[in-house]
Parts: C-alpha cells; structure tokens; sequence
C-alpha cells in the first residue's frame, strides 16, 4: 500500500494542476507506489502565508496519522467526521485560500498520499481488476477532492465555532457526494436546517438525504430562502482574529471537539422557518425505493 512520503518540508506548499497529474500514475492509484516525495517538492511554489504557523506541514500530518490510528479498525468511511473539523481548525484558512486547488493538490500528494489510497481505495472486484482510486480524489473539485471536501463541509456546516453540526453531517457521506456541489447550501440556515431533519431522525438513509437535496435545491429556483429565512450579516472580523490566534493556539484536540472562528450563529428563527418547510418538500418528493417499501408492507400485513 502507498506509504507515508519519505520527505516532508517544514512547510506546507502550492502544487499546480499540470504538475500534479504527472504523479497521478496507475501505480499510485492502485496503492502500489509511493509518490516521489523529493522531486515532487522541487516544483512546488510557497504558500502567499508560508511564514506563519499555520503553514507548518507536521501539524496536518499529525492529524492524518492519528485519524488512520484511531479508525484503523472501522470502515475508513468514518474518518471524515472526526477529520473534516479538527483539519478546518487546524488549517484556519480564508475561503479565497481554500478556493486554491495547488493547496489542496499538495496536500494529496506531497503531504498525505497514503491518506487518500486508505480513505479512497474502493472494495476489490469480482472481476479480478485490482481496485483503483479516483484521480479525483488527489486533483479535484472541492465536493471531490479527499482534503478539500472536508474543509468545505466543516466551512459550511460548522454553526459559528461549534462543529457539533459538521459531524452530523460528514457521518453521512451523501451529504458529502450531493449537497456539497450544489451554491444552496452556501446559505448557513439552509445548511443548519437540512443537518436539524437528520438530527431529528425525519431524514434517516441516504436515499432519504439525496432525494431532500435534490427538492431543497429545487425549490431554491423559484423561492429565496435567504428572503424567508435571513441569516445574520457577515462580520469578517472573528475569522480574521481566528486566523490570527493561530500563531499561538494549541494543537487541536484529538477527543473534544475543536472551536471555529467566534462568529454570531445562524438566527434559530431562521432555522424553524427552514425546517418546517424542508419538511414539507420532503413529504412529498419522490425516495427511491420509498413506494416500493410501503408496497412490501402492505402485502405482508
């Protein structure tokens, strides 16, 4: 299996799209090569914050360590709600900077590879063909990408500093494969209401979760929701503090969960709003399998 990367830097870096697809090679994603970590950092270009603590590279590798130790024994599925909030604290990074894919590149390759093949390796065929990860997961959109979606989902999920939501969230990975690439989830109270129905047990599989995303999507074509449900105007000063502290903050915690930048929480007057009315789309929109459940049902009684 791939291993750990032989060289690591000081500090974490940039690595261009072009740059990165010349080591996207079978033999990585089969998991039975490492990626030349040396030469890989040769053509890397430095981070525009590369002299402040939380661009140190040791840090993020000590959380990948500890997130594949701690879920060594379970299904690598349940990593990403314990990884994606300690890693967005961790990183405190701008949105503009997490908008970056070199970032993100870097990260999957010259930083934690064998994170990725880990998280990433699908089951084995029956055919025989050895299994393969996506080249997605290295070099990828942000709903995609093994680093970047985390840090989205715990951007978009987290309420203020508390990340109780973003666990919720990243438990289910349909949340992670279907709202994440839709703009409707960047509105805080819609984010917070779709995670209070599965809370609440109204939305349960991800049967449930996609067909939800799919009506709240919707829906958002012909109803404004940051009209019915108005979220607090943003204050960019919290962040900017948070990013700040970084230079003296602990390391994030490994069983409590961290605290995001101070920023005022979605309104909850906004939240009920929501989710009564997410509740209302998802009576009615069509669950695979849903009919043919109740229909099974009424046979047997």
């Amino acid at each position: 299996m791939t291993d750990k990367p032989n060289h690591l830097p000081d500090r974490l870096a940039l690595l261009a799209d072009l740059n990165a697809a010349q080591y996207l090679t079978e033999g990585l994603l089969t998991g039975k090569e490492d990626v030349p970590a040396i030469t890989l950092n040769k053509i890397t270009e430095p981070l525009s914050h590369a002299e402040e603590t939380r661009a140190e590279l040791q840090p993020v590798r000590d959380l990948v360590d500890d997130a594949m130790h701690a879920f060594h024994d379970a299904k690598a599925t349940a990593a990403d709600a314990w990884l994606a909030p300690r890693l967005h604290a961790t990183l405190r990074l701008s949105r503009r900077e997490a908008a970056d894919r070199r970032f993100w590149n870097y990260l999957a390759l010259g930083v934690a590879p064998d994170y990725v093949v880990w998280r990433h390796m699908p089951e084995p065929k029956q055919d025989g063909e050895l299994p393969k990860v996506a080249a997605a997961r290295f070099r990828g959109a942000h709903y995609t990408q093994a680093f970047a979606r985390l840090w989205w989902a715990a951007e978009l999920f987290r309420n203020g500093p508390d990340y109780g939501p973003v666990v919720t969230a990243c438990t289910h990975q349909d949340i992670l494969q279907n709202p994440l690439r839709h703009d409707v989830i960047d509105h805080r109270p819609t984010a917070q209401a779709m995670v209070r129905l599965i809370d609440r047990g109204s939305v349960r599989t991800g049967r449930d979760i996609n067909a939800l995303a799919a009506a709240v999507n919707a829906s958002a074509a012909t109803l404004m929701y940051d009209v019915i449900a108005p979220d607090t105007e943003r204050d960019g000063g919290p962040l900017r503090q948070w990013i700040a502290d970084a230079e003296w903050a602990a390391a994030v915690p490994r069983r409590a969960l961290p605290e995001g930048p101070d920023e005022e929480k979605v309104p909850e007057t906004s939240v009920a709003v929501l989710v009564e009315h997410f509740a209302e789309l998802f009576a009615e929109a069509p669950v695979r399998g849903k009919v043919a459940d109740a229909d099974t049902k009424t046979d047997e009684t």
